[in-house]
């Protein structure tokens, strides 16, 4: 250990720069845990997280060899730790890469194969490892960072899937300051990422508060003037009337503007089911159901936000109304007497929203109190660029948000955003007005006032925000809540999980031995790591334990002896040693499958990839879905697909099959699921004539798998069959058929979001053409016939998110 001065210790270790890392007693606490075994690091925002996975990582290096992996969830947390990482590491700075989707697949393998560190985002890391472009044999230590995202589908769970069942000496590290709002989230985590222990710390522990200080909470109630009020009553008669409409079609039981967004949800799928079994009356309220919705924006704009948030969603409106193809729910919206007189209300209103003066207040009071940085959230960009202008008045202001041109804002390059970010850190402005794109992770610096324009309903992001104070100094949070309005719904529902997931996390530090018992049980799932060489992390040897696991791996005599000596023994075993021994070869006999880049959205191809006999490739593919020989193409439908296809009349299944049968001898059509006689209200003998025309007409084998599992195991089989008994290659070929205008523009909106040819006509018809289609905001896209929220989000998410490649 070495010390530069009376005051400041630093971490000395042989991959670590010298006298970078500052030694703080729970940050090696922590990483003699996590070094040892498979582990959730729950600590604060601004506390180092980052810096306990660095530690862990220079010590896998060092003793054990191969390659670390650290994957983010942005290209800006991306780069932001390759900066940290090649600052703080000992070892060449090109031996630290970055993979994002800027860097080209084929250079990727080629610094895959050199680096001691990869730095990545995890789609990037999925697709390299479906395409069989890199080995995770050699990693010794993977970090998630931001780990709470390990549910659902997302790419953290294939990818730990893959590394505990691929790697020769596996340990991962998970992130997070805030893990999840209850213990069934925690544990969930867990399960995906193959974690099996979880260290707590609080600013409560004392070796954490010694780098903490308190951060005081305010809650500031705004009371609405009676001429706001007064333009949101306007506006919630209007949502009354249409709820008494969709009250007649039976579909809801309440008139009350102030309606669950729960309970409007629900009156989507009930309208949904008198469209699906022909009632006009469905179509008529799918348009008094955007119309609410519409509404509903409208009145939080005006009640939670300001008069101008309001004006501009207004204007919006109003275009959307005039455009080609408008649709009748934007005409009716801005053409209600009701709307109409709110509209006026709105332009004559000339005052600022309460909440304005209360922020203005706030922060000119923490300025005056030798504050240098304040940092405001607002959830809207509207609000945003408002509240830019008007600090901006006063105060040396500037905005950070996202990249894409949501709520009718220009964005923020990644590079704009760095430097923002760069002079807020220097000073060189006090007032950072941010969207939530700076809560999760970015290096926001430490700040004297985080001032929420509004309050956030979800515990994580409360977290995250309120961790951007009271690192280095004593902080401070207010929140704006305005008196009768859905704040109030959110302060609520905010501090009851909060609290919730604070006595989780307590209540995980107490029981840590259950904790442990059933994550033992789940790991079973990824690869069964407890047995074999690779059970061990620390490389301890079948008959040991390391040190960690005899004793109390957390306690003071580990923190005393530094990180040098976090354990005795790793079992002097190198990743380089464990190549022959677990390793499983994957060589020629392997059968090739060739996959769409576009199968991706489904779990077959991942599949496929993780099995040991089997090398996936991915390319685009202008005809069928997988190539398994070269007289054998196969287009993969599920059975709510096909059924579809048959209810709108479309003929793309049949143009699809068609281009296959033009290059391909034995073209096959899978149909992936159950209930085609039953999933929708289709007569069973058109199910029987679609199906006898496929066979009949164009030659295809039509075969029907049970899911995603049946489907890979058919692909398997059917390539095994083609490659060795029938001695075939693999060979990719063939084009799609020229298709006319309209159908070229129903299949690039279909391809949007994979909503299908029915809905992209809807659009189309709706919006007008398919640019229309892809600058219409949430709100507009629900007016289609045949869009719900997750379709409209899924669009939105498609056509604004970055591209990660």
């Amino acid at each position: 250990m070495a010390a530069t001065d009376a005051e400041t210790d630093y971490v000395d270790h042989p991959l670590l720069s010298p006298e970078f890392i500052e030694r703080r007693l729970y940050q090696i606490q922590l990483a003699g845990t996590a070094r040892n075994h498979h582990t959730l690091v729950c600590l604060p925002t601004g506390l180092g997280k980052t810096t306990v996975s660095l530690l862990v990582t220079a010590e896998r290096l060092n003793e054990v060899g191969g390659k670390s992996l650290l994957l983010a969830p942005t290209k800006p947390l991306v780069n932001q730790h390759a900066e940290f990482y090649r600052e703080a590491l000992a070892i060449p700075e090109d031996d630290v890469v970055v993979f994002t989707g800027e860097v080209r697949p084929e250079e990727r393998t080629e610094l895959w194969e050199d680096a001691q560190v990869v730095i990545a985002t995890p789609q990037v890391v999925e697709n390299d490892l479906v395409g069989g472009r890199i080995d995770l044999g050699p990693v010794t230590h993977v970090t998630f960072d931001e780990c709470h995202r390990a549910t659902g589908d997302y790419a953290y769970n294939y990818i730990a899937e893959r590394y505990h069942a691929d790697a020769r000496s596996p340990l991962v590290t998970g992130m997070s300051a805030s893990p999840g709002g209850d213990e069934e989230t925690i544990l969930e985590v867990c399960e995906n990422l193959g974690i099996r222990e979880v260290e707590v710390m609080t600013e409560e522990d004392s070796d954490v508060s010694e780098f903490t200080h308190d951060t005081d909470v305010e809650w500031v109630r705004v009371e609405l003037p009676d001429d706001i009020l007064e333009i949101r009553d306007a506006l919630n008669e209007v949502i009354s009337d249409r709820l008494e409409r969709l009250k007649e079609l039976g579909v809801v039981n309440t008139t009350r503007p102030d309606v669950s967004q729960k309970d409007l949800n629900k009156v989507r799928g009930e309208l949904q089911k008198l469209i699906d079994n022909d009632q006009s009356e469905g179509y008529k309220g799918m348009s008094a159901h955007a119309e609410v919705m519409k509404l509903r924006r409208a009145v939080e704009l005006v009640e939670t936000q300001s008069v101008e948030s309001l004006r501009r969603y207004f204007e919006r409106q109003r275009n959307a109304a005039r455009s080609s193809g408008a649709s009748k729910a934007s005409q009716r919206f801005v053409s209600e007497p009701k709307v109409q007189e709110a509209m006026r209300k709105a332009e004559a209103y000339d005052e600022r929203h309460p909440k304005f003066r209360k922020a203005h207040a706030n922060v000119a009071q923490a300025l005056v109190d030798g504050g240098e940085r304040i940092i405001v959230f607002t959830e809207s960009r509207d609000t945003a660029e408002t509240l830019t202008e008007f600090f901006g008045e006063h105060f040396d202001t500037r905005r950070f948000v996202g990249q894409g041109d949501k709520d009718g804002s220009d964005g923020m390059t990644q590079n704009e955003q760095q430097e923002a970010l760069d002079e807020f850190r220097a000073g060189e402005f006090e007032v950072l007005v941010s969207t939530s794109v700076a809560e999760e992770g970015l290096d926001v610096p430490e700040v004297d006032l985080v001032l929420f324009y509004e309050p956030v309903p979800t515990a994580v992001r409360s977290i995250q925000r309120k961790g951007r104070t009271g690192r280095q100094a004593q902080g401070r949070v207010v929140v704006l809540l305005a008196e009768d309005t859905r704040d109030e719904a959110y302060f609520w529902i905010s501090k009851r999980r909060e609290d919730e997931m604070e006595e989780e996390l307590r209540a995980l530090k107490g029981v840590a031995d259950d904790v442990e018992e059933q994550l033992d049980d789940s790991q079973q799932t990824l690869g069964d790591f407890e047995d074999g060489p690779s059970s061990d992390p620390g490389g301890a040897t079948d008959s040991g334990t390391s040190a960690a696991a005899d004793g109390d791996a957390t306690g003071t005599s580990e923190v005393a002896h530094g990180l040098e000596e976090f354990a005795e023994e790793t079992g002097g075993r190198s990743a380089d040693e464990l190549d022959g021994a677990v390793a499983t070869a994957r060589g020629e006999e392997n059968t090739e499958i060739v996959a769409d880049q576009r199968e991706l959205d489904a779990n077959v191809a991942r599949d496929l990839s993780a099995r040991d006999d089997v090398d996936v490739r991915l390319e685009t593919l202008a005809v069928g879905d997988y190539i398994l020989s070269d007289r054998v193409a196969v287009e993969r439908k599920t059975v709510g697909d096909f059924l579809d296809s048959l209810v709108g009349g479309d003929r793309s299944v049949f143009e699809q099959v068609g281009d296959m049968t033009r290059h391909y001898s034995r073209p096959v059509l899978v149909l992936e699921g159950e209930g085609l006689y039953e999933q929708r209200n289709v007569h069973p003998n058109a199910i029987r004539g679609a199906l006898s025309s496929l066979a009949v007409d164009f030659g295809v084998s039509v075969l029907q798998t049970d899911g995603e599992d049946d489907t890979a195991d058919l692909l398997e089989v059917v390539a095994t069959r083609e490659q060795e008994s029938a001695d075939r290659e693999v060979s990719v070929h063939g084009e799609k058929q020229a298709k006319t205008l309209d159908e070229q523009q129903e299949y690039v909106v279909a391809a949007i979001a994979d909503i299908g040819p029915v809905t992209a006509r809807s659009l189309l018809s709706t919006f007008g053409s398919v640019e229309a289609v892809m600058t219409a905001e949430k709100e507009s896209l629900l007016d289609a016939e045949g869009v719900g929220e997750v379709t409209a989000d899924r669009i939105r998410e498609v056509v604004a998110s970055e591209y990660e490649g």
